[in-house]
């Protein structure tokens, strides 16, 4: 008898609304998509909200790299509904914050650093797919069966469903809102994980940081949890400046007043920013924070320009005064760990992430986007249908 080969089965998927973008600079549209089944260590969440990152915008713009057409989104938070088979971590119905990806094999995983994975850039931000090039979402009705760039930081979370990798899964109390929640898998977990973990101010020092977006407030927040003696809020907007001060920076100046530098020195008796945290991605802004440093001063860089952007520095300035400079990726964090703090902080009412959030429906997400390119809301977060 003449030999057969079998066929493997194509796998099943699911479909779900998703806001996709097809090119540089153009809108978010809200299209029907396919997403495949979760293999052995992925898993499916429904999204219940995400939050909206400079770095969505940035990629929609054009600034950061990432293949389009695409589905982004890293800030989801939901129920998840279904899990592969290796998956132990989660069950069906666990609610969850989803963070970044990192493959749990290489060196810097290995140690329990997994924002140093070697394929961090792969599996977050430049790939468009999983590790092995496979797509985890693909389009329907005139786009029928054609991939879309998703995995974006391991979710694309501007959809009501999103396939994430385990690893990149957080198991959070369910009676939070989804609204608050959401944040804290990115724009919150950096900027207190900035602080918390990298910067680490320490009794009588003086923090300054630089930009009071959502990254650059829950810096100030968690900076009021330290023994820091001041907290200092550096940013154009009077709104943002109040809402600082609100939140626990001690001082707040206006850039366009006051050199930020001399007035810290006069703040600080001449001795200068102990801490500095960078969030804008102006390089102006980075070089008057490295220049603002006391003696052995440490300057965090968070703010992220496009890419081939150049800072200039003194370099006889940092020989004489020994400033160290540190990128700051996601806050350094672990977040299996250290989301869990950061919600039981919430919980207490010493990080009020809440005062800085304003909802969006998922069909307003435009309205959403401008809402956040122009500064009037500070973390504009989607609500899913």
């Amino acid at each position: 008898m003449p030999r057969t080969t079998a066929t493997a089965p194509t796998a099943p998927t699911v479909t779900a609304t998703a806001a996709v973008v097809r090119g540089p600079g153009h809108a978010f549209t809200l299209e029907e998509v396919r997403v495949e089944k979760p293999r052995p260590d992925e898993v499916l969440v429904r999204v219940r909200a995400a939050g909206i990152c400079h770095t969505d915008l940035s990629v929609r713009a054009g600034h950061t790299p990432f293949p389009l057409p695409a589905v982004l989104g890293h800030e989801g938070t939901g129920t998840v509904e279904a899990v592969g088979d290796a998956v132990t971590s989660v069950a069906p119905g666990d609610t969850v914050v989803m963070s970044f990806a990192s493959c749990g094999a290489c060196p810097a995983c290995l140690t329990g650093h997994p924002v140093r994975c070697d394929h961090w850039p792969a599996l977050n931000l430049f790939g468009g797919s999983r590790l092995d090039g496979s797509p985890t979402l693909r389009g329907t009705g005139r786009h029928a069966g054609a991939p879309l760039h998703g995995h974006f930081f391991g979710q694309s979370s501007f959809a009501t469903l999103a396939l994430a990798p385990a690893r990149a899964l957080v198991p959070v109390p369910a009676d939070l809102p989804p609204h608050v929640l959401a944040p804290f898998g990115c724009g919150v977990q950096t900027g207190a994980g900035a602080v918390l973990n990298v910067l680490r101010p320490e009794p009588g020092h003086t923090l300054v940081v630089y930009g009071t977006g959502s990254v650059g407030l829950a810096a100030v927040m968690a900076a009021r949890l330290t023994a820091a003696t001041r907290v200092v809020a550096v940013d154009p907007d009077p709104g943002r400046r109040a809402l600082a001060l609100r939140l626990g920076a001690t001082e707040a100046f206006d850039p366009g007043e006051a050199d930020p530098r001399a007035a810290v020195r006069d703040l600080t008796g001449g001795h200068g920013a102990d801490r500095a945290l960078e969030t804008s991605g102006l390089p102006g802004v980075l070089r008057q924070a490295v220049d603002g440093l006391a003696v052995g001063g440490v300057c965090g860089v968070v703010g992220a320009p496009p890419a081939g952007t150049d800072v200039h520095l003194d370099v006889p300035r940092m020989l004489d005064r020994g400033p160290r400079i540190v990128g700051v990726n996601q806050g350094g964090v672990v977040p299996r760990t250290f989301i869990p703090a950061l919600v039981e902080l919430y919980r207490a009412g010493r990080l009020p992430v809440d005062a800085i959030v304003e909802t969006f429906p998922l069909a307003a997400i435009e309205e959403a986007a401008a809402a956040a390119a122009g500064g009037r809301v500070v973390k504009p977060v989607l609500t899913m249908p």
